[in-house]
């Protein structure tokens, strides 16, 4: 036949580094195995397939026989390996060096494993940015694939113009550009096999007269196919996958199936093609500030609905960078990452350079730098992961012997100095600008940030939750039942009841060492809201900093001459908090110094915020917390009195936090919980555990108060 139709089937594999072994197992089990044992099935069915380094090393190790079947399937000519950054980062947002280093990692890893050369990649989540194309060409990448609705926002018409590949440039470099269809990522595998291939058909009808042969793509997640809730009965179970592949193969003599290089090597590209910075049209919409996200969302379907003049192409949302703005967790991640990356690079050549490298780019795993109908950034053991090989990186580094520094640097590139306390055992990270907190602290020895928390936010999706509760229409499924599928329509999920009663909004970003002063009827069920009277303006306020390191002692004072509201009178009040740090310790030692600089009396509670981000601290049997020789959970909501002494231990990470104070403190304590959407419903997720601690303050004008504290973070034996 003159002009068929060309199907391109590219399947994306990947789960994160540092993800658990059972998540891993599952997708291999519902979705990478069956989908291997399909093409082996139906040998006339050709298409591409993308493994993220952090996967291969994961199968290589617990199925080595499923490489060794896709191997034989590149032998034969079927199937083309795909190439891209190892860890599947977010390429766009790494220096070039990374950008480089991660793709040629992959190229390398595929060579050895497939006896292929990959010459297309893909990329993580399809985040393009019009610069990609020259490190990708320098990387050796010839095609990449994003979505159609990229080339829509610059005037393609995807009903005429997308049938094949562009060509887009950088500085000379060119690269081709393939665009996969939005309308079979959403068709394949729900609509049916009759609709599918009726639909491909009509493609192929309206293309001959086309000058070319006509393409169409879907490049997808193949964890979308088994993996996600329900669907590996539908795919698998009950045969949907086999009878597309079938439909495929029996209409070969109109639809044919390929891979992107074998189409490039047979067919020209149609043009060229300047792309904007986007991605897929939800990333769009989840990077958005949360009450714009609902509105662009409900815009959207209003506008798909009844689009006959094809309106909504021209509707896009916010970028994927805009998620360091939406999510200041994600940004101090990044920006750390960045600064590691300087000094990796900069280390002599040699096996310690080679080692941290892979470290820092495991560490860039795109999966907790973003966050959609999927956890991101607020699945805590992805956080984890990410700051142990930061951690580690930087450690190689440093050095075996590095000293004891203090530095102001503009770590967040905010335009604000930060103060960092760097030792060969600690790193700790104070916002002079935001209340003079701690933001980070790293546990070097352990590979661990302390301070790993996620601060409570609006997220668009709550609306949704919030309307279904007041009408009735929560479903409450059970998880290990997968009963997904009996879910009644308009009906939403949850995975435990009155899950709205957990969407609290924090004011402030989570940290330690965060200055309160309450009025003295707040309750802890108001400070746990973060619905209460803050009195003072020492929290989100700037501090300003004087510092010495004398040996192996390193002291910081931190002072805000700020106001404490009394009644109606703004009266002056200065807070002093001096640290102290040894040279191989993870403590810190502290002493405030509240000083009332008014003629009148301050009569109000005097609060220090401290929090501690453990992994896993909502189970005992990870996680306790000590009091009075009392021990008890980590996600209790608990009010304690007297208290000169507590504790709290990570079984799971082999660490134990002592606190002491000078004075007998009242104690409140809560968990950060959020709530989430995923593919299987809202969930509530532990995010760690602030604590305060606080005393009533009687202070005459002039007068001062002073308490000491100490928190001692190390390794158990």
């Amino acid at each position: 036949m003159a002009n068929p139709i060309f199907l391109s089937l590219v399947f994306n594999n990947h789960q994160p580094a540092g993800n658990f072994d059972f998540v891993n197992e599952y997708s291999y089990q519902c979705a990478y195995y069956p989908m291997v044992e399909l093409l082996e099935r139906y040998p006339a069915v050709h298409a591409g397939i993308h493994f993220s380094g952090s996967l291969l090393e994961w199968l290589a190790e617990h199925h080595p026989d499923l490489l060794a079947r896709v191997k034989t399937l590149v032998g034969r000519g079927q199937v083309e390996i795909l190439t891209g950054g190892y860890y599947a980062p977010i390429l766009a947002s790494l220096r070039d060096e990374d950008k480089l280093g991660q793709v040629q990692k992959l190229t390398n890893a595929v060579r050895r494993q497939f006896n292929a050369e990959p010459v297309g990649a893909w990329l993580a989540e399809r985040v393009w940015e019009p610069y990609l194309a020259k490190p990708l060409v320098e990387a050796g990448v010839r095609y990449v694939i994003v979505d159609d609705t990229h080339f829509e926002e610059v005037g393609f018409d995807k009903e005429k113009d997308l049938f094949g590949y562009y060509i887009t440039e950088e500085q000379g470099y060119k690269l081709a550009v393939f665009p996969t269809m939005t309308h079979l990522r959403y068709s394949i595998p729900w609509r049916s096999v009759d609709e599918n291939i009726a639909w491909l058909y009509q493609i192929y009808q309206e293309g001959q007269k086309r000058a070319l042969p006509g393409l169409v793509m879907i490049g997808d997640n193949v964890e979308k196919f088994g993996a996600w809730p329900g669907t590996h009965e539908h795919c698998w179970q009950n045969g949907y996958m086999d009878q597309l592949f079938a439909a495929i193969e029996q209409n070969a003599d109109w639809l044919h199936t390929t891979t992107p290089a074998e189409f490039m090597r047979s067919t020209r590209a149609l043009g060229r093609a300047y792309l904007p910075t986007a991605s897929y049209l939800e990333m769009g919409e989840w990077s958005l500030p949360a009450s714009l996200e609902y509105t662009f969302r409900n815009i959207v379907q209003d506008l798909q609905r009844e689009d006959s003049r094809g309106v909504s192409r021209f509707v896009r949302g916010g970028i994927w960078r805009h998620f360091m703005i939406k999510y200041e967790e994600i940004n101090r991640m990044h920006k750390r990452a960045l600064q590691i990356s300087k000094r990796v690079h900069a280390m002599p050549d040699g096996d310690d350079k080679r080692l941290a490298l892979d470290l820092l780019w495991a560490a860039q795993s795109n999966d907790a730098y973003w966050h959609g109908i999927f956890g991101g950034i607020y699945l805590f053991h992805f956080r984890v992961a990410n700051y142990a090989n930061l951690i580690a990186a930087e450690m190689l580094a440093n050095g075996e012997n590095p000293p004891l520094t203090v530095e102001a640097v503009d770590v967040n590139l905010d335009n604000n100095n930060e103060l960092v306390l760097s030792s060969k055992s600690t790193l700790m990270i104070f916002d002079l600008a935001y209340g003079g907190a701690i933001k980070e602290w790293d546990h070097r020895p352990a590979r661990y940030n302390l301070l790993n928390l996620m601060t409570r936010r609006d997220e668009g999706y709550h609306q949704d939750l919030v309307t279904a509760a007041a009408e009735g229409r929560i479903h409450v499924v059970d998880p290990d039942k997968h009963d997904y599928d009996s879910t009644p329509s308009g009906v939403i999920r949850v995975k435990e009841p009155n899950l709205e009663q957990y969407l609290i909004v924090d004011w402030y970003c989570r940290g330690s060492f965060i200055d309160h002063f309450l009025r003295n009827d707040t309750t802890l069920e108001g400070f746990y809201r973060s619905a209460y009277p803050e009195q003072g303006d020492f929290v989100i306020l700037p501090y300003q900093a004087t510092w010495d390191v004398k040996g192996d002692e390193a002291t910081i004072r931190l002072t805000r001459e700020g106001h404490v509201w009394m009644g109606e009178d703004h009266l002056p009040v200065r807070v002093t908090k001096q640290f102290r740090v040894r040279q191989g310790q993870n403590r810190i030692d502290v002493l405030y110094t509240v000083q009332n600089l008014s003629s009148q009396t301050v009569d109000a509670c005097f609060g220090i915020e401290t929090a501690l981000g453990y992994d896993g601290g909502n189970d005992v049997n990870n996680c306790v917390f000590e009091v009075a020789d009392v021990a008890s959970s980590l996600a209790e909501i608990a009010a304690h009195e007297a208290v000169t002494e507590y504790a709290a231990t990570s079984i799971l990470r082999g660490l134990r936090t002592e606190v002491t104070l000078s004075s007998p403190s009242n104690l409140w304590r809560f968990p950060l919980e959020t709530v989430t959407l995923s593919e299987a419903g809202f969930e509530r997720g532990y995010q760690g555990t602030v604590f305060l601690q606080w005393w009533p303050l009687l202070l005459g004008p002039g007068e001062e108060w002073q308490v000491s504290m100490t928190v001692d973070s190390r390794l158990m034996d």
